[in-house]
């Protein structure tokens, strides 16, 4: 029986149509005209002798069934195609290709511009696609292939991830620079407890802080609870407050308005975990991603806090 034929440009083009509902959008996002779209889709449908895409003027287009399937086995051949160009440069000792990045939005600004600067210099043709998230936008989108592996806390993760330890991390306490408990060396969580708390509000920064004073029997006096780290370190270099934030590397001692920042010990020690990257058990990291995760662990020393 003879095969069908078709390119890889068709495959390309057709394992797209999923992410979209118009011909006009898929052919915008492919720059390529409409009307090779649809010649493109109609010489599949002859090759393969069944219909893929049901396409109305008024109504849009989606995919049949068997169209779906093809769509996404037709971006699996394409991977595979990629993958093996890719592997015959690294028997080379060359790296190239992309890597679908995730990271904790708490560790963005933090842990990516030195991952990527360097990155750049080692392995100039990997092209590295940023997501920034929390737990909850960054493992489903790993479960669900759209990236290689993220950055994120050991916190709450599921079982069914593999995982690379990057650096250990703890809970600190974060005032500004005239607060006078900042003066200690370190602050028992009994003593800021009565001020108000400057709450990041992100998973699973909130569930672990709330966690941390109920195993003390305490509860935090709340102050504002906001959604970006620089917005909390800004609130309490304002001194409207305090923060318990993990420590982090190439944190400076100021906010993002120049304001004064100290970062103190917890007395006891509390919220010790690791940043690890994560990936699914059942993939294995191409060796681009896995040269992302060794810089990685190569290059963030958690001495530096804030």
């Amino acid at each position: 029986m003879a095969m069908p034929r078709f390119t890889f440009r068709q495959l390309e083009l057709f394992a797209a149509l999923p992410d979209h509902t118009t011909l006009g959008s898929a052919a915008q996002q492919l720059h390529i005209s409409e009307s090779a779209l649809s010649h493109a889709i109609s010489e599949l449908e002859a090759a393969l002798g069944e219909q893929l895409c049901i396409r109305r003027k008024a109504r849009g287009m989606h995919l049949t069934p068997t169209g779906r399937h093809f769509a996404k086995r037709a971006g699996d051949l394409l991977k595979e195609a990629s993958a093996l160009a890719d592997g015959l440069g690294e028997l080379r000792g060359e790296l190239k290709g992309p890597v679908s990045l995730g990271c904790y939005t708490g560790l963005a600004s933090n842990v990516l511009p030195a991952m990527l600067e360097g990155m750049a210099s080692l392995h100039p043709k990997v092209e590295i696609s940023i997501t920034v998230g929390d737990h909850s936008d960054l493992i489903p989108a790993l479960e669900e292939g759209a990236l290689d592996t993220a950055i994120v806390y050991d916190i709450g993760l599921p079982a069914d991830l593999q995982r690379q330890v990057i650096y250990e991390t703890e809970v600190m306490a974060v005032l500004g620079a005239n607060d006078p408990i900042g003066k200690q060396s370190d602050v028992d969580l009994a003593e800021l407890a009565s001020s108000p708390l400057i709450m990041l509000d992100t998973a699973p920064s909130t569930d672990y802080t709330e966690l941390m004073f109920a195993q003390r029997g305490l509860k935090p006096a709340m102050g504002a609870v906001v959604p970006q780290i620089d917005l909390v370190r800004a609130l309490v270099g304002r001194g409207l407050g305090y923060s318990l934030l993990m420590s982090r590397p190439n944190q400076i001692p100021v906010s993002s308005e120049g304001m004064g920042l100290v970062t103190r010990h917890l007395r006891p020690r509390a919220g010790e975990t690791s940043v690890v990257a994560v990936w699914p058990k059942e993939a294995e990291l191409t060796a681009r991603a896995r040269a992302v995760v060794e810089y990685a662990v190569e290059i963030l020393d958690a001495s530096e806090t804030g």
